[in-house]
């Protein structure tokens, strides 16, 4: 059993069925890629697995525990972080203040935002987002106003700021959108160095084939909202019904 399981769930939006009978299971300490084509019901899946869409029918458990019917931060404090598709920090904020607020919600549950500029006396919570900082290779930016990085570094300190709340699933919908070359070859080389230090599941969505083959254990493809095959990415690269529906190509 999976530390994630996906069974029988459906989604649909009026007559449009999003997800047909998705069944999905991802192994504790694996890096599972979910891909497929524009409209194949990854990012509807992403959103029923941390509980901004509830599913019509069917179950998702999480180490055993039902997510249904919890509410999103409920979800993360099960364990569950998740990196969006355009990165979700605090530009008008330094990087260093970025780093805190997830560790002062670690360790407090809920905090006034506006006790920011007091966190001097915090040193508990500095001392973790400093590290976490050295841990990111950002210690040189912590000055620095978030707004003004570039994507690559905002994707840098969001998912820092997700280990920061030491999930045991983190959940990465597109990281590398809209990066340079260089930018992706960064992040991919990031979430190796996380996987490999850490006590931690990785599912991604992706479009970039790069990044999946670089980063994947297992692969699940989506076509039309239903599981195509599950595999690993040796046999995915080749497998004739994923060619046909995700690479476009006829038998």
């Amino acid at each position: 059993m999976g530390i994630l399981e996906v069974k029988g769930v459906n989604k649909r939006f009026g007559g449009l069925q999003a997800l047909g009978d998705v069944n999905l299971s991802v192994a504790e300490n694996t890096v599972h890629a979910i891909i497929g084509p524009n409209g194949a019901g990854k990012s509807t899946l992403l959103n029923c697995l941390v509980g901004k869409l509830i599913p019509d029918t069917g179950s998702v458990m999480f180490d055993g525990q039902s997510v249904l019917g919890r509410k999103p931060f409920e979800i993360n404090q099960m364990g569950i972080s998740r990196v969006f598709q355009t990165p979700e920090i605090f530009g008008d904020l330094s990087v260093l203040e970025n780093m805190m607020i997830p560790c002062f919600a670690k360790r407090d549950g809920a905090f006034e935002l506006n006790a920011i500029p007091s966190v001097a006396s915090q040193k508990d919570v500095l001392e973790k987002a400093e590290a976490m900082l050295v841990d990111m290779n950002m210690a040189d930016k912590r000055h620095m106003n978030a707004a003004s990085m570039s994507r690559g570094d905002k994707r840098r300190l969001e998912i820092g700021m997700c280990l920061s709340q030491e999930p045991r699933l983190l959940l990465l919908d597109e990281p590398t959108a809209g990066m340079a070359r260089a930018d992706t070859n960064n992040t991919i080389d990031l979430l190796k160095q996380i996987k490999d230090e850490r006590d931690i599941t990785i599912a991604i969505i992706e479009h970039d084939m790069h990044v999946v083959f670089s980063l994947s254990e297992r692969i699940t493809v989506l076509a039309q909202g239903t599981p195509l095959v599950e595999d690993t990415p040796e046999n995915i690269k080749g497998h004739p019904k994923v060619r046909e529906a995700y690479l476009g190509e006829s038998a």
